[in-house]
């Protein structure tokens, strides 16, 4: 089954790639690995996902921003590759969560995005991760995650 395949039985479509909102590239291809530059947390509708987690933002919602992200780093792998059956592995997930200083679920809310990449790869989906609580994102969003990930010859 391809991956694209797997997209449509798990109900997932692809948004288009987001744009860059800085001065970077999103994503770089180099010695078989692809980096993907941080995506942030965008709702199916397009817009924002923001707040921070332990304050405005609830457990629930931080794990489906953390998703959405993940679904954009799937739009930005295809767009750099051309297709998804080109990912060998996720090598790794870095997941960065806006956090109230008392909130220490991080590692809950990456799961939404480390997830997605098993549910997605399977076996290959399964990653090493950093999961990160900081004081404010791009935006205001709620979560950003960026990607390491390996790439088939």
């Amino acid at each position: 089954m391809s991956i694209d395949q797997r997209l449509a039985e798990l109900g997932i479509t692809l948004p288009e790639p987001s744009a860059p909102v800085a001065a970077y590239v999103p994503a770089v291809e180099a010695n078989g690995l692809l980096h993907i530059s941080g995506q942030i947390s965008f709702a199916e509708d397009g817009s924002l996902i923001k707040g921070r987690l332990g304050e405005d933002v609830d457990l629930d919602a931080g794990i489906a921003a953390a998703r959405r992200c993940g679904v954009m780093l799937l739009a930005q792998i295809k767009a750099a590759l051309g297709s998804l059956d080109r990912v060998e592995r996720i090598v790794k997930l870095g997941v960065f969560v806006s956090s109230a200083p008392q909130f220490t679920d991080q590692p809950k809310v990456a799961n939404g995005a480390s997830e997605l990449m098993q549910d997605v790869f399977g076996e290959p989906g399964r990653h090493a991760r950093s999961a990160v609580g900081v004081a404010a994102l791009p935006l205001g969003v709620s979560v950003e995650v960026d990607a390491i990930v390996a790439v088939k010859a």
